[in-house]
């Protein structure tokens, strides 16, 4: 019970859900866009990738630039550019859209260091902040690409942009009361024995293969709105309970019971919708676990850890922009072997517990 306490009394609570809802907003605006761009045109495979390409990439950039210079307001960027990106989409002439695409991309990839930063700093070292912030971009996502498909207004979503602005100074504000010199300090998930560039390296590799799992894992059950609604639920749930789960029982723990304990689940669920579900969440769980140990490892560069994942995330899924494996047997052989790779890394580079 007192661990429960701590965990919910930690004043990052407040900024995790503060950037919860600005993270769940700008993935609706950058769905809706992206449907809206692509549609049935000749843009439908190309501008995905190349909003992936320039929202992902370029955030361990831009983290380091915010961790050497925290005085810039790199979410106040973020938000104007995507307020920006969709009131240009109010007007659909190819110009427009070829802009609107670049400020879509990069004002997601300013606000997602923005959340990072300050859920993490905010944090005192624990998981919970930063895995709320993160999870509200599932709900986004899904959120953004039903709306683009009842022709929801323009105009509505450049509303529900502006709608960021008081959640993001309230977040600035809670992280200007902590105000404290040394915000990553209590970061210690990593095993000190092992090379910190080894370590990051096999975190990363541990995010490409999560990346790829997310949406290569066979989902033959998802026809209806409905069950596409539930999968990225359950993916937002699982990364917010993985880290929640972490802070009570301990970051390595869950870690590596999730990645077990998803196994037969992502297995045997392409037909079968619940167990899929079970093993998409377990499997989501790891996501607080691979940034607090990259946190670990750059506690004075938050910004350029989390932006390591984004890279990650996207080496993950850039595969799947053109190849598809349907075969049951290569498949099962795939969750099989990345699934116990991530297993024995984190069980080399992860120290019991670091609270």
């Amino acid at each position: 019970m007192k661990k429960i306490k701590r965990v919910f009394e930690n004043s990052g609570i407040e900024c995790g859900l503060l950037y919860f809802y600005i993270h769940f907003i700008t993935e609706i605006v950058c769905f809706y866009s992206l449907n809206k761009i692509a549609g049935d045109s000749i843009l439908l495979w190309i501008a995905p990738l190349l909003y992936d390409t320039f929202a992902f990439i370029p955030q361990s950039l831009i983290g380091y630039f915010s961790d050497k210079y925290p005085k810039i307001k790199i979410g106040l960027i973020g938000i104007i550019l995507l307020i920006l990106s969709a009131f240009l989409l109010n007007k659909q002439i190819l110009p427009n859209i070829l802009i609107s695409l670049s400020l879509l991309s990069l004002g997601n990839a300013f606000i997602h260091i923005s959340g990072a930063e300050i859920t993490l700093k905010t944090s005192n070292g624990l998981l919970s902040p930063s895995a709320i912030f993160v999870s509200g971009g599932s709900f986004g996502v899904i959120t953004g690409t039903l709306l683009s498909k009842n022709n929801i207004s323009p105009w509505i979503i450049l509303i529900l942009a502006i709608t960021m602005f008081p959640f993001y100074f309230l977040a600035e504000f809670e992280k200007k009361e902590q105000n404290q010199k040394n915000p990553c300090k209590n970061f210690n998930y990593h095993n000190p024995k092992i090379n910190p560039k080894r370590i990051i390296f096999l975190t990363i590799l541990i995010v490409v293969i999560r990346g790829y799992m997310a949406y290569g894992i066979p989902t033959a059950w998802k026809k209806t709105t409905i069950q596409a609604v539930l999968l990225y639920s359950f993916m937002g749930f699982g990364k917010a309970l993985g880290g929640i789960l972490s802070d009570i029982y301990g970051a390595k723990k869950i870690a590596l019971r999730s990645i077990l304990g998803s196994l037969p689940f992502l297995l045997f669920g392409n037909h079968i919708m619940w167990i899929s579900l079970i093993g998409i969440l377990l499997f989501s769980m790891t996501m607080s676990t691979t940034l607090g140990i990259l946190v670990s490892t750059l506690k004075n560069t938050p910004g350029l850890a989390f932006g390591l994942t984004t890279i990650g995330l996207f080496l993950g899924t850039f595969p799947i922009f053109f190849i598809k494996i349907n075969s049951f047997i290569i498949n099962s052989i795939l969750i099989i072997t990345l699934n116990t790779f991530c297993f024995i890394i984190i069980l080399k580079i992860m120290k019991g517990r670091s609270t």
